[in-house]
């Protein structure tokens, strides 16, 4: 869930009622609910008062990213109950940060967002992520007990191509991440190649946007042997 709307080539598709959408995900059988932060992402604000209506109304836990690059930020989501904030990538090139993360919060209320285009990190307000090794990155970040990685590849995000299996199951080898997979996921095949993969997961948007699959399906297809 996107801050209560999701993007379709150019246009917006706007659920009026972001908390009675999130509760229909739950009721489908959803154990997290992963939300962008699409104002802080852009640096205009923050959707802070909306994640803490979700928290306070849903049984399963919330993942909150966008946009976080400081232990205020964190801190301001753990406030109000967000179990696992992801933060941004450039987080992972300061070792002081990470370390300061690291002090004020529990391993498993922290990941990483790392964005991806072409093949390189790519960061919103980041000069010369593509100067970094996506590899390097997550190393840094789990070495600091960071162990969730989100992995969205920009290049296919909103396309329905098939996600980028194999470099998220390269970082998950190199790294010991637990691997979640976004942009181009499609089909229940894609989910499936993810979940044959070992991977921890799919944040998919657009597929079920278009009734491509049920998220009960795409639930029982990622659960199945």
């Amino acid at each position: 869930m996107r801050a209560s709307r999701t993007q379709l080539d150019g246009a917006t598709l706007v659920h009026p009622d972001a908390v009675a959408f999130a509760e229909g995900v739950v009721a489908a059988g959803a154990a997290w609910l992963h939300v962008v932060d699409l104002d802080r992402a852009f640096g205009v604000g923050d959707q802070t008062s909306l994640i803490a209506a979700l928290v306070k109304r849903l049984a399963i836990p919330v993942q909150v990213t966008g946009g976080l690059r400081d232990a205020d930020a964190v801190a301001g989501l753990r406030d109000v109950g967000v179990q696992r904030a992801l933060v941004d990538a450039v987080v992972a090139t300061d070792a002081r940060l990470l370390a300061e993360l690291g002090d004020q919060f529990a391993e498993d209320s922290l990941g990483l967002a790392l964005d991806v285009l072409d093949g390189r990190p790519w960061g919103r307000r980041w000069e010369g992520a593509d100067r970094h090794a996506l590899t390097g990155l997550a190393r840094r970040a789990t070495g600091a007990g960071l162990k969730v990685i989100a992995l969205t590849d920009l290049g296919r995000e909103g396309l329905l191509m098939g996600p980028d299996v194999e470099t998220a199951a390269r970082l998950m080898r190199e790294t010991g991440a637990e691997v979640l997979v976004s942009g181009g996921v499609g089909s229940l095949a894609d989910l499936a190649r993810i979940r044959d993969a070992g991977l921890a997961g799919a944040i998919v948007g657009r597929a079920l946007d278009e009734g491509r699959f049920t998220l009960r399906e795409g639930i029982a297809c990622c659960t199945s042997s």
